[in-house]
């Protein structure tokens, strides 16, 4: 039989099979990649964390990692800055620890619930939140019932060795309220008339300023007014209605100052490296003396000397210094990095909402906690007066810690609610349908007709 003619085209298919690929040559003799993917030089790692950076999850991420990082670090810290406290005492060497991390496992609980809060309930919460706070400031205020500590009237006793403040609260409360109430208004196009933009927020603030200070806690009224400010800031108030009560809290706070000898004497030691006549200055002045000697690496966990009755408030206001004593400064500056990764995925949620609620809550937050972190971090480096005031979710304190890590699942919370993260997470969770999981049996004739 004649053999039967091969098509013209499975020639060249065979020989090309055939063939072994050769890579595609660019312009340049190269491998064909992009000059921009090539290499592993400076550029490229620049754009891969530019990348990284704008994904939609790098806030969510960041403000979760620092603030669970700074959480546990803490607790560390707590540990080894409290123990001689707690032994000169008669208590057990690991008191204040146990409290701080029972506060943590409760702020972590409150932490995790705000999270998964939608805002319309957060919303819901403000009002009741804020007559609460207001409640419980005035009952501090009765005697009987409000005590002193380090001669501030600012504390409920609990029992046992429990004590509340609810100052702290407060902060809390001020934010979420305010930010409900700018938010209707904005809704309403009100917040063009400066009325509405400072009544009734202002006089809220300051009736809460008002019974702070009558306990004489100057260094958390400071921190109301941040926010305050903040919250105007957000709100776009003009620069004349900016001022005019930046002008008057400052002349509140002149005055408050001038009239007492003890916030003269915190003044007067701004950078001091003598403790002065009467000592007036010991505590400022250790504070430096326990950073100067921590050097790059320090002396080591648990090794500080200023701990052991030289360093007054070493596991509470002061306790950044015993960071740098025994972590040296690469401790300390792995703190303020993680301040600073927290300041700013909050302002990064902040700037990329739509919802104005959320915008002003995650602003306020932001404000609080960043600011705070600065006033006790530059009065430990004798950059600022001593204000009495924690380091946020560091520093020893069960009060300061709940409304704090609150405020940080509120954070997580905006920032999971952005479309873009929302997508993102919507793809990484796993999808199980029922369908799936049935066995398909295939059905057989059962020989009946």
């Amino acid at each position: 039989m004649p053999a039967e003619a091969t098509p013209p085209g499975s020639v060249l298919r065979s020989r090309a099979a055939a063939s072994p690929r050769r890579p595609a040559v660019g312009r340049g003799g190269g491998s064909g990649v992009p000059p921009r993917l090539r290499g592993g030089g400076p550029r490229r790692l620049l754009e891969r964390a530019r990348r990284g950076w704008d994904r939609p999850l790098t806030a969510y991420y960041l403000i979760l990692g620092s603030s669970l990082l700074i959480t546990v670090l803490g607790l560390v810290m707590v540990y080894s800055a409290s123990m001689i406290k707690a032994l000169e005492l008669s208590l057990p060497a690991s008191y204040f620890f146990r409290k701080q991390f029972l506060a943590a496992l409760i702020g972590g609980a409150l932490m995790f619930a705000a999270s998964r809060m939608p805002a319309k309930l957060h919303r819901a919460l403000s009002y009741p939140m804020l007559v609460v706070t207001v409640f419980l400031m005035v009952l501090v205020q009765i005697p009987g019932i409000g005590m002193s500590v380090n001669g501030n009237q600012n504390w409920i006793y609990l029992g046992g060795p429990f004590q509340l403040q609810p100052s702290e609260f407060g902060k809390l409360a001020m934010i979420l309220w305010g930010a409900d109430l700018l938010a209707r208004k904005q809704d309403k196009r009100l917040l063009t008339q400066w009325k509405h933009m400072l009544v009734p927020l202002v006089p809220v603030a300051f009736l809460l300023l008002g019974l702070i200070m009558l306990g004489g806690d100057m260094g958390t009224a400071i921190i109301l007014c941040a926010i305050l400010f903040g919250l105007l800031w957000l709100a776009g108030a003009p620069t004349r209605l900016f001022g005019g009560v930046l002008a008057v809290a400052t002349t509140i706070a002149v005055l408050l100052i001038k009239t007492s000898p003890n916030r003269m004497g915190r003044l007067a030691c701004i950078g001091a490296t003598d403790p002065g006549p009467q000592d007036q200055c010991w505590q400022a002045v250790h504070g430096i003396y326990a950073l100067a000697s921590g050097g790059w690496f320090g002396s080591g966990l648990g090794a500080s000397v200023e701990k052991w009755g030289q360093l007054p408030e070493p596991h509470t206001d002061f306790i950044f210094a015993i960071t740098g004593e025994e972590l040296g400064l690469a401790g300390t500056l792995s703190v303020l990095a993680l301040f600073a990764a927290l300041g700013y995925a909050g302002i990064r949620v902040a700037g990329r909402t739509e919802d104005p609620f959320v915008r002003y809550a995650a602003g306020g937050v932001t404000t609080w906690i960043v600011a705070q972190a600065v006033i006790n971090i530059g009065a430990v480096l004798g950059l600022l007066p001593i204000a009495g005031v924690p380091l946020p979710l560091f520093s020893y304190g069960g009060s300061a810690l709940l409304p704090t890590m609150f405020a940080v699942g509120l954070l997580i919370a905006f920032a999971r609610d952005d479309p873009a993260a929302r997508a993102a997470l919507a793809m990484r969770q796993p999808r199980v349908s029922w369908k799936s999981m049935r066995r398909r049996v295939k059905k057989r004739p059962s020989g009946e007709r």
